[in-house]
Formats: C-alpha cells, sequence, structure tokens
C-alpha cells in the first residue's frame, strides 16, 4: 500500500507560478524577465528562478498588421535566487538599502561559469531599481549582460510576491497525508 501512495504522490503534476515582465524599447536594448517558484521538498530547498533575456526586435504597433518585440530566449541568463538572495532583494526593495550588500551585489559559481547579481534603487522623479545580470560562461570569457530597469510599482509587486513566497521556499507546501486504520 505504501508504495502504491508513493507512485501517485510520485505521478502528481505540480505548477509552479511564474510571472513574467516585458521592457522592450525603440532602441531594441530592452529586456524581459521571467520568475518562476520552487517550493522546498522534503529533501531541497526553495528558491525562485529567474531568466532574463534581451531584446532582439522592435514592435510595432502602428498600422494595420501589429507586431511586437521579440527577446532572445535562446541566449537567455538563468538565476537561482535562494532564500539568503531573496531576503537581500528585498532589504533594496523595502528601502532597507540602497543596493544589493552596499553595491557590491551578489555572486553565484558554479561548474557553468560566474554570475553577478546588482540590484539599485535610482532615486529622481521617478523612483525605479535596476536589476542587472552578469553571466561570464566557463565556455567564453566573454561575460553577457542584462538589464532591466523595474518601475516602483513593478518592484512594489515584486517584492510583495517573494515575501509570499518565502513560507513556501523554506518549508515547502504542506499537503495532507491520508490517515491510515491500523
Amino acid at each position: 500500500m505504501d508504495n502504491q501512495n508513493n507512485n501517485e504522490r510520485k505521478a502528481k503534476r505540480y505548477y509552479f507560478p511564474r510571472f513574467a515582465l516585458f521592457h522592450p524599447n525603440s532602441k531594441c536594448t530592452g529586456c524581459a524577465m521571467k520568475m518562476e517558484m520552487h517550493p522546498a521538498s522534503h529533501d531541497l530547498d526553495g528558491y525562485i528562478m529567474a531568466s532574463f533575456a534581451n531584446q532582439l526586435t522592435v514592435g510595432n504597433r502602428s498600422g494595420e498588421k501589429i507586431t511586437y518585440s521579440t527577446f532572445d530566449w535562446e541566449n537567455m541568463v538563468c538565476v537561482k535566487f535562494d532564500f539568503n538572495d531573496l531576503t537581500k532583494m528585498l532589504e533594496v526593495f523595502r528601502g532597507m538599502k540602497l543596493s544589493l550588500e552596499n553595491g557590491k551585489g551578489l555572486f553565484h559559481s558554479s561548474a557553468s561559469g560566474n554570475t553577478k547579481i546588482m540590484l539599485k534603487h535610482i532615486c529622481g522623479e521617478e523612483d525605479s531599481y535596476a536589476l542587472e545580470v552578469c553571466k561570464t560562461r566557463a565556455s567564453d570569457p566573454n561575460p553577457v549582460t542584462l538589464r532591466i530597469v523595474l518601475k516602483s510599482s513593478e518592484a512594489y509587486g515584486i517584492a510583495l510576491a517573494i515575501e509570499d513566497s518565502l513560507g513556501a521556499i523554506c518549508f515547502g507546501v504542506p499537503c495532507v497525508l491520508e490517515s491510515r486504520s491500523i
């Protein structure tokens, strides 16, 4: 009976909540970002996976035929934000700090290369947040830099989403186990 229950649990499909922002511009220097939350499980820590892609083409919304900007998802840069990364990002989004690690950023190293993550609050007439990812692949010494500027309202929404995700990232999603009669 236990094997059957385990197989049924393994066969269940899991949904990972996703969110995306697309920031194209007329100079074709825009960026898009997708975020996907992965809750903790019994043997894995939770995280948010973020993918960044530079703009490939400029769209055209005037005239009869509307075209949308496209983004280079084939050459995207992916970053895995764990609990510590997310809480440090929240410090910036919540106004406790102006930038990640006082301007030094976060560093991730893996077999595929190194990634530097910068998040900075840009104070001005319209507050915004610059999120920059610089990836140096082990196979290519030329770094790839992607930058998306978030409006303060977008940063606020992302901060709320991160806060709401932290319980699942730390503890997973609670499930009710069927009681067995003895």
